[in-house]
């Protein structure tokens, strides 16, 4: 899969793609098969109760089926036509949601750094909790963050609810649409149950300047396990990704690797030392 000029340039100007029915029905089913298995057994889902938004790290991590998201053709072509081919995949997070999620971004990075891919697992409209996007606002110079206004305030700024926010848009979304999105992108999502399902890859682009470096060790001193003081036993991620990895996916692993242990060498493991692929090394 090869993203087209139009959806590159949609996505750098407006901060999103969304891919309906990007996966089929048979695979949706494995998908969320496997989904639910790994919420139930290594996130506490088992223990939700809908009262607050039940969360884990690693959802694609921890089983070999899941993994291989990362080696679909589809899911390369998505990241790699937006932030290069040989981008770095930085982990993610398995979500039961509950309610309403105000809008906020994922970062302010001030450029095209960081997206997020998310997959939906129910059938979610606009007054279901889809998600919702303000186009443009991942731009520092959208009037969102240019004037500094919080969207989530927009009833006593301008009387209207923060679920009608002008230029906001809801991407209703089916099991087997993909959505990508900047970081920066300001999102939300509104009116929706006690056990929305979705799981996120987090990535960013592959880093080869001191300043695109800097920006990775800023990123994943907050975006990763060990920032979030979380041991994960194979150092950046759950061991699966990294003993059923090929040289092929080790091309989205290894700079977050290497960088994590930098920062973490309490969470390191000598088995994943050096995960950079022979061809890539000097």
């Amino acid at each position: 899969m090869k993203l087209t000029e139009q959806q590159i340039d949609f996505f750098n100007t407006f901060g999103y793609l969304a891919f309906p029915n990007l996966f089929s029905s048979d695979e949706v089913a494995w998908i969320i098969e496997e989904f639910d298995f790994s919420i139930q057994n290594f996130g506490e889902g088992k223990a939700h109760d809908g009262s607050k938004r039940t969360m884990f790290g690693g959802p694609i991590e921890h089983r070999p089926r899941l993994c291989s998201l990362l080696d679909d053709p589809r899911v390369l072509g998505v990241a790699g036509g937006v932030l290069g081919e040989d981008f770095n995949y930085a982990s993610g997070d398995g979500n039961y949601y509950t309610g309403d999620t105000g809008w906020h971004p994922d970062g302010n990075w001030g450029q095209l750094f960081s997206c997020k891919i998310a997959f939906y697992l129910d059938s979610l409209t606009a007054d279901t909790g889809c998600l919702r996007v303000i186009p443009g606002s991942q731009r520092p110079e959208h009037f969102v963050r240019a004037e500094k206004i919080n969207p989530n305030q927009s009833e006593e700024l301008f009387g209207v609810p923060p679920q009608e926010f002008p230029g906001s848009v809801a991407l209703e979304t089916n099991p087997g649409d993909l959505v990508i999105f900047n970081h920066d992108t300001y999102h939300a999502s509104f009116g929706g149950g006690a056990q929305r399902r979705m799981f996120t890859m987090n990535l960013t682009r592959h880093c080869t300047t001191e300043p695109d470096l800097e920006t990775l060790r800023k990123y994943l001193s907050i975006h990763s396990p060990g920032g979030y003081n979380v041991d994960t036993g194979a150092s950046m991620y759950y061991p699966t990704i990294l003993d059923t990895a090929d040289e092929k996916r080790l091309v989205h692993l290894w700079q977050c690797v290497e960088i994590h242990d930098e920062l973490f060498p309490q969470h390191a493991r000598k088995a994943y030392s050096n995960l950079r692929p022979d061809f890539l090394r000097n």
